[in-house]
């Protein structure tokens, strides 16, 4: 292209100077105007990629994820959104041209409840047809689960169905994931970037722009890759004698960690495997303990080391069992597997890993050959129970121990047992899983309801505690249950203290084992319902924490059936009631 003729700008010859200074004026205004004026860069300018990132998270990994994917993408050239699955515009779909999905799946292969709605959505048959979009899906889950990564893999298939292009294969992270996503992070960029070369932008919409990318914030120092070796302070339990439970209140010392936490976040726990089933592992397999396998971070360890500390040597699925029976060439496993019946579900239902390493043999030349099987044991989390507001440089955690008795065997929940023999003054390495969107009501004044059955009561005395400690006006109201009064009513010291200084208003209970008929906190909802109801109307915040699969869906059943008879309401209004309170915020759960 042809340059337009401009002249630089000179000094008159009538200007107050010598002849020796306007000679070097216009020389150096000459230069100076040359430098300025010239050309820019005629390149096409850069077309920047339109890219909706959409999250569903039951405890904040999935949203961490996709926020990292973000800024990922951004780097990369795209012009970003993210959204929380809850607050994305579902009218703009069919629009869509570029979509990543990352979510966790939680219960019997339920969504995150943030993601329900917008599930729904996409499953029902108001879903538009969306031929012009491009998507891939990343999955959260535990393989330990019979519906792993259910919820990404319906999101993955539906789209499809209505006519989208999956650019990169979904991935279906299991409770070891940095790996397995960073994969996908790359598969899916990749593949975004090469198929939308010419798409012009789309506007900008409500979620959360990343367009440029952030500058970089220092990450807390000790994490879940790098978590702090913290001292056990003492280790309780709550039940009295008489009770068929034991409940472990843990008190751990954060100070020089620099790690802090909030009432609603969990705390990730390294676990340790039981010393008694390595050995039992090692004796069966016929090795020493002293052969070099790769550990979890593929560094050389001895074996005896990796079934302690690097691999999950406790959990049984059908996926692992067929990978072991390739290497045992056993008739009777491979019989078992053959079927179509059901017979390996029903083999693998209260068994563990060590089961089938002793009904059916196999014989491994190397130790690492049996190391390659498993899977690296994963952090647990605990929601923490206490306040930091009340607990300075400390946290605590309300465990349940689970030891019970299969096919003639006792069994250890990994952790919990862990936890529970803990001896104070040892050391347990930690970090800190925030929990943005579990939290008490931003304004104090705001009365809320907590349901919070067994351990679920660890986040609401967190909850109490922030309150006591704020000084916050707004009016409590507990439900809790267990199996007896007696033996299992946990913390009701604190909480008696509570009820006596005003700052717990309401505290329901329900012992199932008390009774000729069993009694559980679903049913103390529905015996005070219209007082819940007036409560919701005046604005409460609605919590539950706990078991997914029986309590929490009880509560919800139970819940509706409130807001439908004192809401004089039909059962389709008192949906939309419920729905609007988790669009408020005002209904949140912490279940698993």
């Amino acid at each position: 292209m042809s340059q337009p003729n401009i002249t630089a700008p000179f000094i008159p010859e009538n200007a107050p100077f010598s002849e020796s200074q306007r000679s070097w004026l216009n020389g150096f205004l000459a230069g100076l105007y040359s430098s300025a004026s010239a050309p820019a860069n005629l390149a096409e300018p850069k077309v920047e990629i339109p890219l909706t990132i959409l999250w569903g998270s039951q405890t904040g990994t999935a949203e961490s994820l996709a926020k990292k994917t973000a800024k990922a993408a951004g780097q990369k050239g795209f012009k970003v959104e993210v959204f929380d699955m809850d607050t994305y515009p579902k009218e703009r779909l069919s629009k869509e041209e570029n979509l990543l999905i990352l979510t966790s799946t939680y219960g019997e292969g339920d969504p995150p409840d943030n993601a329900e709605a917008f599930h729904a959505f996409v499953m029902g048959d108001e879903a538009p047809r969306l031929e012009s979009m491009s998507y891939s899906v990343l999955g959260l889950g535990d393989s330990s689960y019979p519906d792993f990564n259910q919820c990404a893999k319906e999101f993955d298939t539906r789209f499809e169905g209505l006519g989208a292009k999956r650019v990169a294969p979904g991935v279906w992270c299991d409770v070891d994931f940095d790996d397995p996503y960073a994969a996908w992070q790359e598969s899916a960029l990749s593949a975004l970037s090469d198929s939308g070369a010419a798409v012009t932008p789309s506007s900008n919409g409500t979620g959360s722009p990343v367009n440029e990318s952030p500058a970089e914030e220092p990450g807390p120092k000790y994490s879940r890759k790098n978590p702090f070796p913290a001292k056990l302070l003492s280790n309780a339990n709550l039940n009295k004698d008489g009770s068929a439970k034991e409940t472990r209140h843990v008190e751990i010392c954060l100070k020089g960690s620099d790690l802090t936490y909030e009432a609603g976040d969990a705390l990730g726990v390294v676990p340790q495997n039981c010393d008694e089933l390595v050995e039992e592992i090692l004796s069966v397999l016929g090795f020493s303990g002293d052969e070099e396998v790769p550990g979890s971070n593929d560094e050389p360890v001895p074996l005896r080391e990796a079934l302690k500390h690097h691999y999950d040597i406790t959990t049984l699925n059908k996926v692992w069992l067929e990978n072991y029976a390739k290497k045992a060439k056993h008739p009777e496993l491979d019989a078992l597997i053959a079927t179509q019946n059901g017979k390996i579900d029903e083999y693998i239902k209260g068994r563990h890993l060590i089961d089938p390493l002793m009904d059916f043999s196999a014989t491994f030349a190397q130790a690492a050959e049996f190391v390659s099987l498993l899977k690296k044991l994963a952090p647990r989390l605990y929601s923490i129970s206490s306040s930091p507001k009340a607990y300075e440089e400390q946290v605590h955690l309300t465990v349940g121990a689970v030891r019970y008795e299969t096919h003639g065997r006792i069994r250890k929940g990994v952790c919990s047992t862990f936890l529970a023999d803990m001896e104070p003054g040892s050391t347990l390495h930690v970090y800190v899983q925030p929990n943005k969107h579990f939290k008490p009501p931003a304004d104090p004044e705001m009365p809320m309801i907590m349901v919070g059955p067994g351990t679920g009561i660890a986040p609401f005395r967190a909850f109490l505690e922030e309150r006591v400690a704020t000084a916050a006006p707004g009016k409590n109201w507990l439900f809790f249950g267990d199996q007896k009064k007696d033996s299992d009513f946990l913390y009701a010291e604190q909480f008696a203290g509570l009820i006596e200084s005003g700052k717990l208003h309401r505290l329901d209970t329900a012992f199932s084992r008390d009774g000729a008929d069993k009694v559980y906190v679903q049913h103390r909802m529905l015996e005070n319902g219209e007082e819940i109801f007036q409560w919701l109307e005046d604005g409460a915040h609605f919590y539950v924490c706990g078991d997914a699969s029986r309590m929490a869906k009880d509560v919800d059943t139970a819940l509706r059936e409130i807001i439908q008879q004192h809401g004089g309401l039909t059962a389709e209004e008192a949906d939309g009631y419920l729905a609007n309170l988790k669009s408020q915020k005002r209904y949140l759960r912490d279940v698993y």
